[in-house]
């Protein structure tokens, strides 16, 4: 058998190429399967990873173990969170899978690089990110104020933070959510049906019942914003600068918009003591503060944790876990064990 030409010997590579742009185009087609955040994710991954291979002179697509290795390793030198470094991680192994390429995070190499940052990252101190806890005291005091404010925005801000701390949903669910997935109860109380949610994609989407109070509050947002006759916008739009409501039926609200509610909520009632900054921020309340606000008086009230991940469509109980740990440290087996001691001993 003769030797093979150059030609014949770049063909295979060629072909090779052509079956991952193939595969790509496919998985880009296929794009509406993830989250859009999921997708905005391993967007900003790529451009991230992408610019440091160029920079460094290393290979993008397929990417060799020792390149990602390296590629974690600086991001953990540029002080990325151990949790960050572990999302770019997964979602560079996401983009191999799809692109029929074997992941390099599979080397034992990647994986000891892995099991250093995790460990480093305990080591130093590294604490996990945590929103600040919007309580149900910080929404009746702000509901005091706001109730009878005759600003319209006002008037939304109030009703928004009503339905997120009901409900626990994420910023994103409760921005999609329209008029028509509005039903009323034999006593009047809203029901919302939220089509689908991070952890819960299925027909029949997830039921969330509203309080008297709340459904008061998001009844008098929908009849001054006038939009209750409008099934398919949002239920909570923009407020123009003017005081009218913004129809908006196309486009949710942005998330910087549903930051600046919790800003404006912060400014209104926040507390006064001086909160340390975690990861450099984390001082006032955010998009999520609602979340794990609603999620640490669940269980300060004494509520399962089954029933508060249900609540909050939570999968995995660690997740949970890390919001209400402040709270469950103070109820564990050994203080129960300890404090009946001493109280034995004390009635003695």
């Amino acid at each position: 058998m003769g030797k093979l030409s150059p030609a014949h010997q770049i063909l295979p590579v060629i072909q090779a190429e052509e079956e991952v742009l193939a595969r790509l185009k496919e998985f880009v087609q296929d794009k509406d399967a993830f989250s859009p955040n999921t997708w905005r994710q391993l967007m900003s991954v790529m451009r991230i990873c992408h610019r440091w291979s160029t920079e460094n002179r290393r290979q993008f697509l397929p990417m060799l173990p020792a390149d990602l290795r390296d590629y974690l390793n600086w991001l953990q030198e540029n002080g990325r969170a151990s949790s960050t470094i572990g999302t770019h991680g997964s979602l560079i192994s996401m983009l191999h899978r799809n692109a029929g390429l074997t992941p390099p995070n599979t080397s034992p190499l990647v994986f000891r690089a892995v099991k250093r940052i995790n460990r480093v990252a305990v080591v130093t101190g590294e604490r996990t990110g945590q929103a600040v806890p919007f309580r149900l005291e910080n929404l009746l005091e702000l509901d005091a104020l706001w109730s009878d404010s005759i600003l319209l925005r006002q008037k939304r801000d109030l009703a928004f933070l009503h339905v997120a701390y009901s409900t626990l949903l994420r910023i994103s669910e409760l921005a999609r959510l329209r008029v028509r997935d509005i039903s009323r109860a034999a006593d009047g109380r809203i029901i919302l049906n939220v089509n689908y949610t991070k952890t819960i994609v299925q027909t029949g989407g997830l039921i969330k019942s509203l309080s008297s109070q709340s459904s008061r509050r998001l009844s008098e947002w929908l009849s001054v914003a006038d939009i209750s006759a409008e099934p398919d916008a949002f239920l909570f739009c923009p407020v123009h600068r003017s005081g009218s409501a913004t129809l908006s039926i196309n486009r949710p609200l942005s998330t910087p918009a549903i930051e600046s509610i919790f800003s404006q909520a912060w400014n209104t009632v926040g507390v006064s003591e001086t909160i340390s900054p975690n990861k450099g921020r984390y001082t006032r309340w955010t998009g999520h503060s609602a979340r794990v606000g609603a999620a640490q008086d669940m269980a300060g009230r004494g509520y399962a944790v089954a029933q508060i991940m249900q609540e909050g469509t939570w999968k995995k109980p660690e997740t949970l876990m890390r919001y209400i740990r402040n709270l469950q440290a103070h109820e564990g087996a050994m203080v129960d064990i300890m404090e009946k001691y001493n109280l034995n001993k004390k009635d003695k």
